[in-house]
């Protein structure tokens, strides 16, 4: 065995599951929260870790529109499972935050702001299109005029250790948007599993000067040219197994072409407008405030709580709602995802995870209503005039 501070960084190194686990103990005694996947209430969720041993090993997903089940694996793998129902979002932009709490005491008015210090996380198993996912959500809450201080104190101290896929699910299509299944920029260590014939083995690089910095104190074996040829051929055969694809066309383009589209009838008459989407979708952020207050009086709380556009008070204004159909609501949220987040943002609000097809109830697709509209499209081009 040799230290990893050893190796060429561009070639990383080949740890195994104990190797793992050691990367779980560095990172906790340099004071990290790491959070990660693990198996509960019968899915693959987001949390704490007090060790790599609770990482969802020989478990995977069998995805669907509508559907999600584990399923065992013979492999024991650690991450051949797709996107679960949560995203970093619940961690990073949390679904309740208490902005300030108010006090009356001796006829006077007490306000105070919450700053409560966010813990420091480690991010273990972060997917590519989740990846993608923290950078469009770090250019919407950060990067204007604008920012967001929980947001922010949150995303400036989290380490990120990204996994590149090798079994895309069901619902995939990062392929599509351009997302995965290899790791973008952004992360601070890149693992890649292999198991296979050789043995169970990840090949670890570093990404950032933190990510060498821990990749050094971790024990490893140079990576072998050959191991670094599979497990690229193994992220590279994923692109191959997508689930699920968009359509080949330009979506910022098709949305603003298709507003009037009969397709926004057909999928109104299914979609219940449950929010179920926007709570799963990695990249969604919008929110509002709740105030609250206790029995006496004396005590209020300020709470900034998610909020979703599929809410008829949503869009709410001296009047009524604006959009007050279920018609409206959708196509505002996927017009947006596709093609009016590029007007705001400078790219789409989709990184292709699959999360809105798996947690819809009535099993609604967005490459299926996205394809829909292209179709639509293009009969309306082949029509003679």
């Amino acid at each position: 065995m040799v230290s990893a501070s050893t190796l060429p960084s561009a070639e990383g190194a080949v740890i195994g599951t104990d190797g793992l686990a050691a990367l779980v103990d560095v990172l906790r005694a340099r004071g990290y929260t790491v959070v990660g996947p693990t198996v509960r209430d019968g899915a693959i969720v987001l949390a704490e870790l007090e060790s790599a041993a609770q990482l969802p090993y020989g478990w995977g997903v069998d995805l669907d529109a509508g559907q999600y089940r584990l399923r065992s694996r013979t492999d024991g793998a650690a991450f051949a499972n797709a996107a679960g129902p949560q995203s970093w979002k619940t961690f990073l932009h949390p679904a309740r935050v208490r902005q300030w709490t108010a006090e009356r005491a001796g006829g006077e008015l007490v306000i105070e702001a919450d700053d409560t210090t966010p813990p420091r996380f480690a991010f273990l198993g972060v997917r590519s299109c989740d990846l993608r996912a923290i950078a469009v959500q770090d250019r919407v809450l950060t990067a204007g005029p604008h920012r967001d201080p929980v947001y922010g104190g949150r995303r400036s101290g989290a380490f990120l250790v990204a996994v590149e896929c090798t079994e895309p699910g069901g619902t995939c299509f990062c392929v599509s948007m351009g997302t995965g299944p290899a790791a973008g920029p952004g992360y601070d260590l890149v693992l890649t599993e292999l198991v296979d014939d050789e043995g169970h083995r990840f090949w670890i690089r570093g990404g950032s000067a933190e990510g060498a910095e821990i990749l050094a104190e971790l024990s490893g074996e140079p990576a072998s040219e050959a191991l670094c040829r599979a497990a690229t051929g193994a992220v590279a055969a994923a692109a191959e197994r997508m689930g699920r694809t968009m359509p080949d066309t330009d979506l910022r383009r098709l949305m603003a072409r298709t507003l009037e589209a009969p397709r926004w009838d057909d999928v109104a008459s299914r979609c219940l407008t449950c929010g179920n989407c926007t709570m799963v979708c990695p990249t969604c952020f919008c929110t509002t405030t709740e105030d609250v207050t206790d029995l006496t009086g004396d005590h209020a709380e300020r709470w900034r709580v998610w909020d979703v556009c599929f809410d008829l008070d949503f869009s709410y204004l001296p009047g009524g709602p604006v959009r007050a159909s279920p018609r409206s609501r959708y196509r505002q949220w996927l017009t947006h995802k596709l093609g009016t987040w590029y007007d705001q943002f400078g790219s789409s609000g989709c990184v292709g995870c699959g999360r809105c097809v798996v947690w819809c109830p009535v099993a609604i697709d967005i490459t299926e209503e996205a394809a829909a509209l292209y179709d639509w499209t293009r009969r309306a081009e082949e029509e003679p005039r």
